[in-house]
């Protein structure tokens, strides 16, 4: 029973981490203000993974675009942390292993989309872009800067 609680726990701990923000700061993204209370400058994570170069179909700037994404407004840096290498609540991006897909480019852009309902190897479920509100544009360009981490090649 012990053991039951505490997956409770972490799988409570994750979706709450990887779900994105609650309704006050979608609200306040939707008008571009910030939400009562919050701090007046947005901090990111210090440790990211330098990006490589990018997948047929995007360019250097969407690379770079999608680092910035990946490490603020995407969120994706809460659960495979800053520099892309993982956490106990998803995988690593930066190695040549691909769980949930085969690494293709059109595959990384559909998984930052669609999201992994039921993910293969980690605790929480990977919401739909990562539980932020992204463009089209916004999710190639988080697929291109995933892609550039060395685990598409």
């Amino acid at each position: 029973m012990r053991g039951f609680k505490v997956s409770a726990l972490v799988l409570t701990l994750a979706l709450a981490a990887c779900g994105g923000g609650d309704a006050e700061q979608e609200d306040a993204a939707a008008t571009g203000g910030e939400p009562a209370g919050a701090p007046a400058q947005q901090t990111t994570p210090a440790a990211t993974q330098t990006a490589g170069a990018a997948p047929a179909g995007a360019t250097a700037e969407d690379v770079t675009a999608g680092q910035q994404i990946f490490t603020a407004t995407g969120n994706c840096y809460t659960c495979h942390g800053p520099d892309g290498k993982g956490t106990a609540l998803a995988p690593n991006l930066t190695d040549a292993e691909w769980i949930n897909v085969g690494g293709t480019f059109a595959e990384i852009q559909t998984v930052v989309k669609t999201g992994v309902a039921t993910p293969k190897s980690h605790p929480a479920p990977m919401p739909a872009m990562g539980g932020a509100a992204l463009s089209d544009d916004q999710v190639r360009q988080v697929a291109a800067y995933v892609w550039s981490l060395g685990g598409g090649k």
